[in-house]
């Protein structure tokens, strides 16, 4: 069947979850990537078939006041600052991207997902940002998953998606997801990352799913590693 269950991050030893799954979301590459040598590392010691999928650099996405860049280190010269995040047609989330391209190759990796913070609003500004973005960076084979979050309205969100060939990552217990080729459910857990899903919950993320599509389902909650492992076998 064409369905993809994993973890966004490995939340036991790789090789435990290697014997579980077929697939994890890289956090790493978000908050800063890491040597290419250590993907090499990782590409050679996953499986043949295992698939990485990964976020982008927060570079690309997020401003230098967003929080999750006290992870980088990476130090940005205050006169610089204004050019980073948004997807800026600029030197420096360039750049960004090309580091992401390159882990990308390594990893064989096909789908990126750039998740936005609610402070990237549907605004004129940002939705050129978008659009100059995407078509300016080298596609190759890749998918690109566009997680928006805030104010958002489908309109947008299904027009953007439409004109720039994205995929709209969704959870789908929060948001109605698109029927797309390829869906991207990221699951945070039911108010809050403590959630443990119930058999009702994993009942309907199974009933979502169609023969006629590929479908990803990501957990990014506690337990994601068991709940992942029970929704697995409703699919056995």
């Amino acid at each position: 069947m064409s369905v993809k269950i994993g973890c966004c991050g490995f939340p036991v030893a790789k090789n435990r979850y290697y014997r579980a799954f077929s697939v994890v979301e890289l956090q790493k590459t978000f908050y800063q990537p890491p040597k290419l040598s250590t993907v090499q590392r990782w590409r050679d010691e996953a499986p043949p078939e295992f698939e990485f999928t990964l976020k982008a650099w927060q570079l690309i996405t997020h401003q230098p006041t967003s929080p999750t860049y006290r992870r980088l280190r990476v130090v940005i010269p205050e006169d610089k600052r204004k050019n980073y995040g948004f997807f800026k047609p600029t030197d420096e989330v360039f750049f960004a991207w090309e580091k992401i391209d390159q882990i990308c190759q390594i990893l064989k990796a096909k789908v990126v997902v750039f998740q936005c913070p609610a402070s990237f609003t549907p605004t004129r500004e940002h939705k050129d940002n978008l659009k100059r973005f995407f078509s300016s960076i080298k596609r190759r084979n890749y998918h690109f998953v566009w997680e928006p979050r805030g104010e958002w309205s489908e309109k947008d969100i299904r027009d953007l998606c439409g004109e720039l060939n994205l995929i709209w990552c969704v959870d789908p217990f929060k948001d109605r997801p698109l029927k797309m080729r390829i869906n991207y459910f990221r699951l945070h857990g039911k108010g809050g990352y403590r959630y443990r899903y119930t058999d009702e919950d994993l009942r309907s993320l199974r009933e979502m799913y169609s023969e006629d599509s590929l479908f990803y389902y990501m957990f990014n909650n506690v337990y994601m590693f068991e709940d992942a492992r029970r929704l697995f076998r409703l699919f056995r």
